[in-house]
């Protein structure tokens, strides 16, 4: 929303169930996933709501952790916590409502992708598989860790370095959330009119998701293979287990 010539507003809001078993966690993790999409355009979040779904029975001490985990995200960010609202529900959701500024002549989205242009990815992929194995007692406690440390590093700084590349350097960008790699760079892609190509072994992996794709494959990934695979063309010869992690839907991934 532009206020002036150089000056535009910049909202989003996303809230989920729990990823992890850490209240803290969660509530961290939810905050660096509210905020990434405006970092995604480009912009510096500003000010954030929460929002917040509790059962009636839900133990307090739990509740003002995952706030409390939050409130570490918004305050790394430099975000001001103005409020928020909370509704009974049978299962625990937690986020935020985002606003942020960005200058409307350097406002990225995912529609600019040009022939030739280089894909930078910021974060390892695997959150979706590994946080389903947290779920099921299946994921060794390193592996949880290196999924949660991934989940709750927020996206500023992979942003502020491309907004120091000359003007007009970055000519597209996404966060990787839901749809996974693969299903953002098709949104990439058709909004460009272009081919992304993807070097399946040069994508990194969080540690121990290859592993545990095959039990913990989440619904988000197999409804993006069925979604986004007609789309795809697949070389011969490549490993099912990295193909289906980049379908895998990420929680507070990279740019």
């Amino acid at each position: 929303y532009r206020l002036y010539a150089r000056r535009a507003l910049v909202q989003t809001v996303d809230f989920f169930t729990p990823v992890v078993d850490d209240p803290v966690a969660y509530g961290r993790i939810a905050g660096a996933n509210a905020l990434s999409d405006i970092y995604a355009m480009g912009g510096r979040p500003l000010t954030a709501l929460a929002i917040a779904g509790f059962p009636k029975d839900a133990d307090r001490g739990v509740l003002s952790d995952i706030f409390r985990g939050g409130l570490q995200a918004l305050t790394e960010a430099g975000v001001a916590l103005l409020g928020g609202h909370t509704v009974q529900d049978q299962e625990i959701k937690f986020g935020y409502a985002v606003t942020g500024e960005v200058d409307p002549a350097r406002v990225w989205t995912n529609g600019g992708a040009r022939p030739g242009d280089v894909l930078l990815l910021t974060k390892a992929i695997g959150t979706g598989v590994i946080a389903t194995a947290i779920k099921f007692g299946r994921a060794a406690p390193a592996v949880a860790d290196a999924a949660t440390r991934s989940m709750v590093e927020l996206n500023r700084s992979a942003a502020e370095a491309l907004a120091r590349l000359p003007q007009g350097s970055v000519h597209a960008c996404t966060d990787i959330t839901g749809f996974g790699v693969i299903g953002h760079a098709t949104e990439m892609a058709r909004a460009s009119g272009c081919l992304v190509e993807l070097d399946v072994d040069a994508i990194p992996l969080l540690d121990g998701a290859l592993e545990l794709v095959d039990r913990n494959t989440p619904g988000g990934g197999r409804t993006n293979l069925e979604h986004f695979g007609a789309h795809v063309n697949a070389a011969a010869g490549l490993d099912p287990k990295r193909v289906q992690l980049l379908y895998d839907p990420p929680t507070s991934g990279g740019l």
